[in-house]
């Protein structure tokens, strides 16, 4: 692995995009929007569940990022026969000296990704929510703190459900960002066949020279982020925007004050990721739809009709009166 880079005394937050950006370019061809909003999803302190179909680099991804940031990263893969302490681990009697021991699970770790969650049974599924929420767990009466950067990136596919447990209300609620992963255009495909003609390797990353970032970088990006200034009239845009999606005819349950929450913190990061230490409306608009898609549940006739969340969160933002 190679030295971290020093920054300059600079927006940290846009030299930290700008240094994602080319380093990622080496290993990942094409995602731009999964590799920004990842990055939203840990500037944050969120989580975010990523959908797309098998082969989108989603998990290299998330690899790639760990490296990055100098990040311990732990993978699951659900099963339906998963349970909770192959999550969140537990005391196991040791033989030889008659004492049970606590054996960590791969929740004990900075960036854990679980690959096809929906697969996972319900009670292990529930096995996350603390984490997710407190960032701690609880084992057998005692607690554990999580790591400070601990995040979940639990990713499900889009077309096939025979065999898999939909994640209740919830569960989906505490993932900051729904992140949708499509297709690379054309020229990416053949740009990505050329890389591994010439010897890429997506299972070796230490051949492909990325060059970390300072250890102390994600905090430092973190409380720049924090520091955005809001005006008192984008709080109101805010509100307006999720409390219109409580009263929206194909809406059968609109967003929470948690998800008007969450507006406001990635609309904040997408300011920090463009330069600014102020909030704009476009950064509320950009927001929107990675974070109000998956808190809308839409009434049965907006499914038979083909009306997705996205557009409906495209509907609502042309109809709320943007503050000038």
């Amino acid at each position: 692995m190679g030295t971290s880079q020093q920054l300059s005394p600079t927006s940290t937050v846009r030299q930290l995009r700008e240094h994602i950006e080319r380093e990622f370019a080496k290993v990942i061809v094409g995602q731009d929007e999964l590799r920004q909003q990842c990055l939203m999803a840990l500037l944050c302190r969120g989580h975010a569940l990523i959908e797309g179909v098998p082969g989108l680099a989603k998990t290299l991804s998330i690899k790639t990022l760990s490296r990055l940031l100098q990040l311990e990263f732990r993978r699951v893969q659900a099963t339906s026969d998963l349970m909770p302490s192959d999550i969140i681990g537990g005391n196991i009697l040791n033989a030889k000296s008659s004492q049970f021991e606590l054996h960590k699970g791969p929740i004990f770790t900075d960036l854990m990704l679980v690959d096809e969650i929906n697969r996972m049974p319900p009670r292990t599924q529930g096995a996350l929510l603390e984490g997710m929420e407190e960032r701690q767990v609880t084992i057998d009466g005692t607690r554990y703190e999580l790591p400070p950067t601990f995040t979940v990136f639990a990713t499900q596919n889009p077309v096939e459900f025979e065999g898999t447990y939909p994640l209740p209300e919830a569960q989906v609620d505490r993932f900051l960002l729904k992140i949708r992963s499509g297709y690379p255009e054309g020229e990416e495909e053949i740009k990505l066949l050329g890389m591994v003609h010439a010897g890429f390797d997506s299972h070796d990353l230490d051949r492909a020279d990325l060059r970390p970032l300072p250890a102390d970088i994600l905090d430092r990006a973190r409380d720049e982020v924090k520091a955005v200034r809001v005006e008192a009239q984008l709080f109101r845009y805010i509100t307006d925007v999720t409390r219109r999606t409580r009263t929206w005819p194909v809406v059968s349950l609109g967003a929470s004050p948690r998800a008007s929450v969450a507006l406001l913190n990635v609309a904040k990061s997408v300011a920090a990721l463009e330069g600014r230490d102020y909030l704009v409306p476009d950064d509320v608009k950009a927001a929107a739809e990675p974070v109000l898609r998956h808190r809308l549940v839409l009434k049965p006739e907006a499914d038979l009709e083909g009306i997705s969340a996205d557009q409906v969160v495209g509907d609502v933002l042309r109809t709320v009166e943007v503050p000038k």
